[in-house]
């Protein structure tokens, strides 16, 4: 989830949270044929520090950002090789509070963000005594489907007229840009089943949006070490280091009307160490995790991540064949 926070006109674009629409710590490869996966995760967001580099700086352009975001899933394996799903999420709520707790400055939202088309493909697959060892490849396109140009209404106190202004793009619900995401997923298992070693990397190549913004382009590489102790109780931890470019601005833009942010200070380099827990009811596996930032250098001065919270649900289960007709 991109975060770009500004504040008026002392103009500073800042960047937190993940460049990626994908929430809930995904990683997998691909589902057998005819199953199907629900899966829903709440991530919650709250942050009030701010870096210049790779150091805590006392400067404060806002007093803090939050959000509460639920994000669903709907997968099904279309074939033994190939999975479908279509992803999607809803902000309860996006809110950044106003330096002091100005009201005037003090923008929220709340709706519907993106929706995600990713097929993946299994492209490498061995089983050999209990061990397996798989590789899969994904494709996916992200489509806008919120707001992304949304703006506040002030009463100014001596006219009483009401004038508008644009809301940071952190509380915005997308980036209004269509994006192309590229997966990769590599699977070893050793010893019995309940020891994996498996990792992920995504590259997300952002795309225009109408108002001449482009994002800054995300890359992020995952290793996972997972290991079941007890009968349905299973734990992960997984080291995740981010990358996300600076973003551009049409230079028409930065001519002739310059944007009350700063476009300069995005982009940002970050390392998370994130455990998880799991536990599986029959079909169900219920997970919690939390994002723990160990390094982070951003470009200028800017918000920093700090509380970053998943909790969700998986549900899985096999379409049953359909009988072929009797022939005559």
């Amino acid at each position: 989830m991109l975060l770009l926070i500004s504040n008026d006109s002392q103009a500073q674009c800042c960047s937190g949270g993940a460049g990626s629409p994908i929430a809930g710590g995904y990683s997998q490869g691909v589902l057998a044929g005819r199953q199907v996966e629900i899966n829903t995760n709440f991530r919650f967001v709250n942050t009030d520090q701010f870096y210049t580099g790779d150091k805590k700086d006392t400067t404060r352009y806002f007093d803090s950002f939050r959000s509460a975001y639920q994000y669903f899933r709907l997968a099904y394996g279309v074939t033994e090789k190939l999975t479908m799903s279509i992803e999607t999420g809803n902000y309860f709520y996006k809110e950044e509070t106003g330096l002091n707790n100005d009201p005037a400055r003090t923008y929220s939202s709340s709706g519907f963000s993106d929706l995600l088309l990713f097929p993946r493909y299994e492209v490498y697959r061995k089983t050999k005594n209990e061990r397996i060892t798989e590789l899969s490849l994904g494709l996916g396109v992200k489509i806008p489907i919120g707001s992304y140009n949304d703006s506040t209404g002030n009463v100014e106190p001596f006219s009483g007229s009401t004038y508008y202004v644009t809301n940071p793009q952190a509380v915005q619900l997308t980036t209004g840009a269509n994006d192309v995401i590229f997966y990769l997923f590599y699977l070893k298992t050793l010893g019995k089943k309940d020891f994996k070693v498996f990792a992920n990397t995504f590259y997300i190549l952002k795309g225009w949006n109408p108002l001449g913004e482009k994002m800054g382009d995300y890359a992020s590489v995952s290793l996972f070490v997972s290991r079941s102790f007890v009968k349905n109780l299973g734990t992960t931890l997984q080291i995740r280091g981010e990358w996300m470019n600076e973003m551009s601005v049409n230079k028409d833009i930065l001519t002739y009307a310059y944007p009350n942010y700063d476009p300069f200070a995005t982009g940002y380099k970050k390392v998370f160490v994130i455990p998880q827990v799991s536990y599986s009811v029959g079909k169900f596996t219920f997970f919690a995790l939390a994002d723990l930032p160990v390094y982070q250098y951003v470009t200028k001065t800017q918000v920093a991540t700090e509380l970053q919270i998943t909790a969700g649900a998986s549900f899985r289960f096999l379409v049953p064949e359909q009988p072929k007709p009797l022939s005559l």
